[in-house]
C-alpha cells in the first residue's frame, strides 16, 4: 500500500443469468483510495476487467445518493455492508483496509431472483404496491387537504418515518425467512397512519399481504434483522401496525 491506497482481495458471486448456476469468482484489485465509495471501487475493478477483455461484474445502482435503493449488495455477510443506516452506494472503503478480503453477493430470496451477478429482479415490490399501496382519490388541485384536514403529529412523524423507506429489500435479504414484512408494512403504516388513507385501508392491508405471500416471500418470526440492517432504519413496530390492520380488516361485521 502506498499514499494511504489499498491492495484488496474481492470474492464476487457470478451469475450469467437467471436459471444458470453461478460461484464466487476471486479478484485482487489495487491502489484503492480511503476516499471512493463502494460502488466507485466497482467501478475501478469493472474498468480494470473490460480492458482485460473480461466480462464486467453486473450491479444495479441509480442516484448513489442513498435514495432509490437500487445498489443493494450481500457485504461480508451484511445487507448493504457493515455500517448502519446507509445504503451500498453510501459506503466508503475507509471502512476496510489494506490486505482485506471482502464477499460480494446479491440479495438472496426466492422473491428476488438473480438477473445477472449482483442484479436482482425486484419487481415483486412493484407488484405489492400495485396491490394496494396507493390512494385512489383525485387529489390533484385540493392541496387545501394538506392544510384543512388535522392530523396528530405523532401520527404525522410515525408516517413520515415509514414512508422514507426506499424498498431496497435489505429487509428480505437480512431475515432468514426472506419475509417482506418491514417493507410492505412501512408502506401500510405510511397510509393507515393519515386520514387521507383511512376509506381504503382494510382493503389495502388484505390485497398487499395476499400479493406479498403470491410473490413467495416468508412470515415474520419476530427476529428483528430486518429494522438492524434496513438502511434507513424503519422500525418493526410498523409490522405490529399491519398486524393489527390486517385483523381489524379480516373481522367481519355480524348482520
Amino acid at each position: 500500500m502506498s499514499n494511504g491506497n489499498m491492495n484488496l482481495t474481492l470474492k464476487i458471486w457470478r451469475q450469467p443469468n437467471t436459471n444458470a448456476s453461478g460461484k464466487m469468482e476471486t479478484y485482487t484489485l489495487g491502489g484503492v483510495s480511503p476516499d471512493m465509495s463502494f460502488l466507485e471501487m466497482i467501478d475501478v475493478l469493472n474498468d480494470k476487467l473490460i480492458r482485460e477483455g473480461k466480462d464486467p461484474v453486473a450491479f444495479d445502482h441509480d442516484c448513489r445518493e442513498g435514495i432509490c435503493g437500487m445498489c443493494s449488495m450481500f457485504i461480508n455477510g451484511e445487507a448493504h455492508g457493515p455500517n448502519k443506516g446507509v445504503t451500498t452506494c453510501q459506503l466508503h472503503m475507509r471502512s476496510f483496509k489494506d490486505g482485506d478480503t471482502i464477499y460480494i453477493e446479491p440479495w438472496r430470496s426466492e422473491g428476488f431472483p438473480v438477473i445477472k451477478d449482483l442484479m436482482v429482479d425486484r419487481s415483486a415490490f412493484d407488484r405489492i404496491i400495485q396491490s394496494g399501496g396507493f390512494i385512489s382519490v383525485n387529489t390533484s388541485g385540493r392541496t387545501m387537504d394538506a392544510n384543512a384536514i388535522p392530523v396528530a403529529k405523532e401520527d404525522a412523524d410515525k408516517s413520515f418515518d415509514a414512508a422514507t423507506c426506499i424498498g431496497c429489500g435489505a429487509c428480505v435479504a437480512t431475515c432468514p425467512n426472506s419475509s417482506a414484512m418491514l417493507f410492505v408494512s412501512a408502506k401500510v403504516s405510511q397510509f393507515a397512519l393519515l386520514p387521507q388513507g383511512h376509506p381504503e385501508r382494510k382493503e389495502r392491508v388484505t390485497n398487499m399481504v395476499k400479493q406479498m405471500d403470491a410473490e413467495g416471500f416468508g412470515n415474520c418470526s419476530n427476529i428483528g434483522a430486518c429494522e438492524v440492517q434496513c438502511p434507513k432504519s424503519i422500525s418493526i413496530e410498523n409490522i405490529a401496525r399491519m398486524n393489527r390492520e390486517y385483523l381489524s380488516a379480516s373481522i367481519k361485521p355480524e348482520n
